[in-house]
């Protein structure tokens, strides 16, 4: 038995699409597509061909959902060629709704088949996604931010996007925002005027409304309160009283929980559905990802209420709705996938972390209340005149809490109207003429922003959160209190350019359409191959109509952002016109020389400063320093010109879009033999954590020296308390590494003698390798030598045996 990471294999385009300089996006939507290991670190797919071997049949516990179904297939590409053949089903499915005993006997009792038509439509929805997305957002990049006449870098100095992306879920939910926000911006207020007598009762004052609601003239508004206040007395004409019900909630599908994630518990959609992901993989709840409200028959609640009786806070309220009997469930709706989110097992809050325990006690009180009785209550409604105008006032009582005992927040609220008689009288004290203004509409939250999502069907239960996490990671909308969803200028920008073309860009009815025809491949009722070229070929004809009316929108960004030549402040010296370079902090990071008009990407998300006044011996640009955010973030030097346009073969263009904002050149990649900033003349060994990385000294680290890999996280922290460290031109006789040469303060010498200096080899050095400390890797293998025990000279040694690499065996799951 084993286990696989979310999706084994990802759709891609093959190698001579990726290039974002050569190809042309336009041809992508006839481009093949391949599918490539979505983690090869893992190395999932060898792990799987691995354990297949010598195995007669297959059965597949993956998620039940359309997504799970495909992953069923992806593991049977890498698994039924390894297998011995049988005669008969070799591939059987199981199907459950929660991690317990009975779920998982039951699953193993009725084993079905993998279902082929929910696996096609995962795919259809893939490659649309990819070459739709791909083709717009590669388009849209080069033309507002990879290209100044011809040179990399970008028209617009503050546009704070490296990548300005279109997805066919992604641009919908940014126009639910963006509608709002113009909604919000055309609202013109309006004054209004409303009479409010004010009467009490045994000195309960009683809040009337007035039956004409708001008056939008002033000078009408007055006669009215003029002819009230004549009238002197409020009289009672009825008052009518009438049992009520408030229906008890549905089962919880995963919308309801994420709304209810966002709007009470403060927590953003994709947060929220990664903990109740890790409460189901834990046992604590049923399958959390489902559409169905209703639960189906035969569901065992007696099993779910059994576990929560003995609970501290809930488990008296638990026993009595079993003493008392309870009645399942009614309505909803009962997709087919899995039933509501219920809880499994009994835990308390010193069993789960803070945002855990918060989601697990909203589920298990929502349960409770689908179990519970109705809420029920008494409306007291009065009805008042004075002077031919009619008023009235309205109460609820609650008579019977029902499930709002167990959801308190869900509990009627207001003060009960005093006793009142048909026939009575009642003196007015004062008759107000109140002056209000009408409001606008608030931005959306994200709660009501999910419910938009929800009923124009963009996006399914496990695609909401990631749609609205990457339109706030994109910056086109921020998340600001009360978790409204409140869209950026580059947002509006966007909206407002798509609408002007082709509203139906960013209209959630095109996608609606194309998830219903997906919804029909799942069924079986639609060909996947039919479908995909039918969208594709309406898409295609968008995409070209939108490339020859792009300078609409360029219209709208000119007005929005600003020039690159006036961004930016003034940073290092190019290497061409010796004048000083711009640089350019918003995203995509950049310099920008105002005199060649030429720009040089920078990595991103970094901090960069001049390192030292110093020049690249290659091209006399001035070295900048760049600094990776976190504690054991990475610092050093590059050249902008070398990283933008490496000297040397086999080294990607630094900002590259096609690399996703990697590569480059810096001074640690560098082969230069004779710079001292180069990799030949800092770089001390080969990395042991990956294949191709040297481990190079970080000049600006002190005092807390180090190594690092300038190829992969990996680092070395050298041993503490060193005033300076240097490589030396000597290498180690046993592993050739280059030789270091530390010096430490006064009196923080771990050496004999209170000795300072000490040169020897941190790979086979015994006395230096317990000092140092390894971080983001696997240490170096210890191997029995002298150590320091031989130096050379004063204080100096080095140490015997050879680094090994050793393969590590276990798989890595941490991921899962």
């Amino acid at each position: 038995m084993t286990s696989v990471i979310g999706h084994v294999l990802s759709i891609d385009f093959p190698a001579k699409f990726q290039n974002w300089d050569t190809t042309d996006p336009s041809t992508l939507f006839d481009a093949p597509t391949m599918k490539n290991e979505s983690n090869p670190k893992a190395h999932i797919c060898r792990h799987l061909q691995s354990e297949a071997k010598g195995c007669d049949y297959l059965v597949l516990w993956l998620d039940c959902d359309r997504e799970g179904e495909n992953i069923c297939f992806e593991v049977m590409d890498n698994t039924l060629r390894w297998m011995h053949k049988t005669q008969g089903q070799q591939v059987f499915r199981a199907r459950f709704s929660a991690i317990t005993a009975p779920e998982i006997r039951a699953a193993m009792n009725k084993l079905g088949e993998p279902n082929r038509n929910e696996a096609l439509s995962v795919d259809a929805r893939q490659e649309l996604d990819l070459k739709v997305g791909v083709a717009f957002t590669r388009f849209q990049t080069r033309f507002f931010q990879v290209r100044l006449g011809g040179c990399q870098g970008g028209k617009y100095g503050n546009l704070d996007a490296s990548v300005v992306s279109y997805g066919p879920c992604q641009t919908p939910t940014l126009n639910f925002c963006v509608e709002r926000h113009q909604k919000i911006a055309a609202f013109q207020p309006e004054p209004f005027w409303v009479v409010r007598p004010h009467v009490s009762k045994g000195g309960q004052s009683i809040t009337l409304e007035w039956a004409r609601g708001r008056l939008f003239d002033v000078d009408v508004a007055q006669v009215f309160r003029k002819v009230v206040a004549d009238g002197q007395v409020l009289k009672v004409t009825s008052v009518t009283e009438k049992e009520e019900r408030r229906g008890r909630p549905h089962g919880l599908n995963t919308v309801e929980l994420l709304k209810v994630a966002s709007s009470a518990l403060n927590m953003g959609p994709a947060h929220a559905m990664q903990i109740a992901e890790r409460l189901y993989t834990s046992g604590y709840l049923s399958y959390p990802r489902t559409e169905s409200t209703a639960y189906p028959p035969g569901f065992d609640f007696n099993e779910v209420l059994v576990a929560q009786r003995r609970h501290p806070i809930w488990g008296d309220y638990t026993s009595a709705i079993m003493a008392n009997g309870f009645t399942a469930p009614k309505g909803g709706t009962d997709v087919g996938d899995h039933p509501p989110i219920t809880p499994v097992v009994m835990a308390t809050e010193h069993d789960l972390d803070t945002d855990s325990w918060r989601i697990y006690d909203y589920v298990v009180r929502h349960f409770l209340g689908s179990v519970s009785g109705d809420c029920v209550y008494r409306r007291t409604k009065a009805s008042f005149s004075c002077a031919g105008e009619s008023f009235t006032a309205t109460s609820t009582t609650p008579l019977r809490p029902g499930f709002t005992a167990v959801m308190p927040w869900r509990a009627l609220e207001g003060q009960a109207l005093p006793t009142l008689t048909e026939g009575e009288g009642l003196p007015l004290q004062e008759v107000e003429l109140h002056q209000g203004k009408t409001s606008a509409p608030d931005y959306l939250t994200e709660s009501e922003l999910i419910s938009q999502m929800e009923k124009y069907g963009i996006g399914t239960d496990a695609s909401i959160p990631v749609h609205i996490n990457n339109i706030c990671e994109r910056n086109y909308v921020t998340v600001q209190s009360g978790r409204r969803v409140v869209p950026t200028e580059l947002g509006i920008t966007l909206v407002r350019g798509y609408q002007l073309i082709d509203p139906e860009l960013c209209r959630p009815q095109v996608r609606s359409h194309v998830e219903v025809q997906i919804g029909m491949i799942a069924k079986g009722q639609a060909d996947k191959d039919a479908v995909v070229a039918h969208a594709l070929q309406q898409f295609r004809q968008k995409f070209l109509f939108f490339v020859a009316k792009v300078a609409r929108m360029d219209a709208l960004f000119e007005a929005s952002f600003s020039p690159l030549a006036s961004s930016g402040k003034p940073l290092s010296k190019c290497g061409k016109c010796k004048r000083y370079m711009k640089y350019i902090s918003q995203r995509p990071s950049r310099l920008y020389c105002p005199t060649c008009e030429e720009v040089y990407p920078v990595p991103q998300g970094a901090a960069i400063k001049l390192y030292k006044g110093l020049a690249c011996p290659l091209d006399e640009f001035e070295l900048l320093l760049c600094s990776m955010s976190g504690p054991d973030g990475m610092t050093y030097p590059l050249c902008p010109y070398c990283y933008s346009n490496p000297p040397f073969e086999g080294i990607q263009k630094g900002g590259s879009e096609g690399s996703a904002g990697r590569g480059g050149m810096p001074c640690t990649l560098c082969p230069h033999p004779k710079c001292k900033h180069s990799m030949i003349r800092q770089g001390m060994s080969s990395c042991p954590e990956c294949d191709n990385g040297t481990l190079v000294l970080d000049p600006v680290s002190a005092p807390k020296w180090r190594l690092d890999c300038n190829r992969c996280s990996f680092l070395i922290y050298l041993p503490a308390e060193l005033h300076n460290a240097k490589l030396a031109k000597e290498h180690c006789q046993d592993c050739d590494s280059k030789l270091l040469v530390l010096d430490w303060k006064k009196g923080k010498s771990p050496l004999q003698g209170a000795e300072t200096e000490y040169t020897g080899c941190i790979v086979c050095d015994e006395l230096l390798q317990p000092l140092c400390e390894v971080k983001h890797g696997r240490s170096y293998a210890k191997r029995p030598g002298r150590g320091g025990r031989r130096g050379r000279g004063r204080g100096r040694g080095r140490g015997r045996g050879r680094a090994k690499k050793g393969e590590d065996p276990r798989m890595s799951f941490r991921d899962f």
